[in-house]
């Protein structure tokens, strides 16, 4: 099993910045893709970007240009920093994880999300 929590959600300006963290936690083998993902008031969730565990990384063309996906594997957190930041960008922004477990000699890959953070974008 695995957890994660973000933090770093709030207010800020068109055209300003702002930086996403989420942490895992838990009893699991390792951690594979991670990433975040948003959704927007009566819209669908939708990618912002993914990294692997080697750090090769993703985006939306939203979003292309103007965040940054690192990741820390001895940490098990990911962030997600955001720049230039458009009212378009204002939406609940959620963790996701591929996390392996092992069990009786056996292998289990499940996704966990964690529980969002509201990022508000005036303009």
């Amino acid at each position: 099993q695995a957890q994660l929590v973000e933090s770093g959600g709030g207010l800020v300006q068109a055209g300003g910045s702002l930086r996403l963290s989420c942490a895992a936690s838990g009893s699991f083998f390792k951690i594979n893709a991670m990433g975040w993902y948003r959704q927007a008031p009566g819209k669908q969730r939708e990618l912002v970007g993914t990294t692997t565990n080697s750090g090769i990384t993703n985006y939306a063309d939203s979003v292309k240009g103007r965040c940054t996906i690192s990741r820390d594997n001895a940490k098990n957190t990911v962030s997600l920093q955001m720049n230039s930041l458009k009212a378009e960008d204002t939406a609940v922004y959620y963790c996701n994880a591929h996390v392996t477990r092992r069990s009786g000699g056996y292998y289990f890959t499940n996704e966990y999300w964690g529980q969002g953070t509201q990022v508000t974008v005036s303009s």
